[in-house]
């Protein structure tokens, strides 16, 4: 995303997802408000922003709880519309934003965004390329990671951007077992090389620690 949107974006604040850009998640929308959202997202240029709800939020969770600075701006790249009047999205990140103020409440907030540019990297620099190997090979020793899964019918895979450094780490990051705080902290960082170093020492720390047996196990 090059340029900021002109007009106030749509706010989809959550309690418990951090979405990174490049990087693809499913959600499901059923309240009243953020089905209202949708549709003119739709209407419109099809850009959300999602947020992280700040501690707390459960006490006005109806009303308008407050949410974290940064967040990220996502694009509806395919939008299910179920029998329930419910939808089903997968969202692509596209930015890092810091939101203003709310220029609107009802029925669901609306905010203009700044974009909050990353660092530059180059991929074919041998340390950016040694510290994608490095974070690959401690990903896939990790037994609690998952990855988001992408859209069956392949339509949001943007194999340039998933391949590229920034693409790969803003995945782990996404699909990694952390807290919604701990990505966010991830999502704060100017630098994808730090970015990917930090992640890469969650999960050593993960991998230290002693995976408690589940009951079904077999020795």
């Amino acid at each position: 995303m090059d340029l900021a949107p002109r007009q106030p974006v749509p706010v989809f604040p959550l309690p418990d997802l951090v979405l990174f850009p490049c990087a693809v998640v499913k959600l499901h929308v059923f309240e009243l408000r953020y089905r209202a959202m949708v549709r003119d997202a739709l209407s419109a240029d099809r850009l959300i922003a999602l947020a992280l709800l700040l501690p707390g939020w459960e006490r006005d969770y109806h009303g308008s709880p407050e949410y974290h600075p940064i967040g990220c701006l996502a694009r509806l790249d395919v939008v299910d519309w179920r029998p329930d009047d419910c939808y089903d999205l997968w969202v692509t990140g596209l930015s890092r934003v810091r939101f203003e103020r709310p220029s609107r409440e009802y029925p669901y907030r609306a905010a203009r965004v700044s974009l909050v540019r990353q660092e530059p990297v180059d991929d074919d620099d041998p340390l950016v390329q040694m510290e994608r190997r490095t974070l690959e090979d401690a990903y896939r020793r990790l037994p609690e990671a998952r990855w988001i899964s992408l859209d069956p019918r392949g339509t949001l895979h943007d194999a340039e951007k998933r391949s590229s450094f920034e693409g790969y780490v803003n995945a782990v990051c996404l699909g990694l077992p952390l807290t919604p705080r701990e990505k966010l902290e991830l999502l704060e960082l100017d630098s994808v090389l730090e970015r990917s170093r930090r992640a890469r020492e969650r999960i050593e720390t993960a991998l230290r620690r002693p995976q408690v047996k589940r009951e079904g196990d077999q020795n």
